[in-house]
């Protein structure tokens, strides 16, 4: 059987692809034909792991290149050089995907500047600098309407608020805003989306009970699961009439009003 090669221009950046849900993003995308730049801070293993299985996931579509690329997304100099190390490597990228998330737990009582700064410089100024840099590389070489996207993760919280993890959900909510702003800004180069899954994964403040307990609460009797998003993703990347709106894939909880975020549920206020 003929393979078809990977197509000039798709090679896409996922940060925080060596682990859980950028993972799974990686490895979906890479099964649909695009070389993937495999980002980690320090989980070299098992971004090397994933790079091993987007190689694996890609055979049926030709193939194409995967690499790892290790970044401290909260240094600035170091993310501004993190495309064009890919670049050097892979070639021209034309797609990021800013999966990444710092999700450190404060609130209105404990908030202080370190912590802001912290899930600021990760969660909302690394998404940013790399829209950024992906445009002016696009421009530099000459790229026609819409040969960019940049997709950001995001959360149903921002549609369904609670106080919890305070930081982290200001942060999530300036990028919200960024995709409105950069998305009038980069146009027509470059496409901005959000994508915001519901309860996805399950974490070390929740019990597998609680997990499922917490999955089912949606006018769908289920939340995202990681291939729900990666799907989402893949469509944000592919469709080129989107720009500057998220699409929300949580099952409906953004519909429903929770007190708590998902992990501190039973947990005293």
């Amino acid at each position: 059987m003929t393979q078809t090669p990977v197509a000039a221009g798709r090679t896409v950046l996922v940060t925080g692809a060596g682990r859980r849900l950028g993972r799974t993003i990686a490895l979906d995308l890479a099964a649909a034909g695009w070389q993937v730049a495999v980002h980690y801070r320090a989980s070299e293993a098992e971004a090397q792991q994933t790079v091993a299985d987007c190689a694996a996931a890609a055979a049926a579509s030709g193939g194409g290149r995967h690499a790892a690329f290790a970044c401290d997304l909260a240094d600035e100099a170091a993310t501004r050089a993190l495309l064009p190390a890919v670049e050097a490597a892979l070639g021209p990228v034309s797609a990021v995907v800013n999966n990444a998330s710092l999700f450190e737990h404060d609130g209105a009582q404990d908030f202080g500047y370190a912590a802001m700064e912290r899930h600021w410089r990760s969660n909302t100024g690394a998404p940013i600098v790399l829209a950024q840099v992906l445009h002016q590389r696009l421009t530099a070489r000459g790229a026609g309407p819409r040969s960019g996207v940049v997709v950001n993760l995001l959360d149903q919280k921002l549609w369904n608020p609670n106080p919890d993890f305070l930081s982290y959900t200001l942060s999530k909510a300036a990028l919200e805003a960024a995709n409105t702003l950069l998305a009038q800004a980069l146009a027509p180069l470059l496409r901005v989306v959000g994508v915001a899954p519901g309860l996805t994964l399950t974490s070390h403040l929740l019990s597998d009970e609680a997990f499922a307990a917490a999955h089912r609460l949606s006018p769908l009797g289920r939340s995202s699961t990681p291939e729900d998003v990666a799907g989402a993703v893949r469509f944000a990347l592919e469709n080129q009439s989107l720009t500057g709106t998220t699409l929300l894939v949580d099952g409906g909880q953004h519909l429903m009003k929770f007190e708590r975020d998902f992990s501190m549920m039973g947990t005293p206020t």
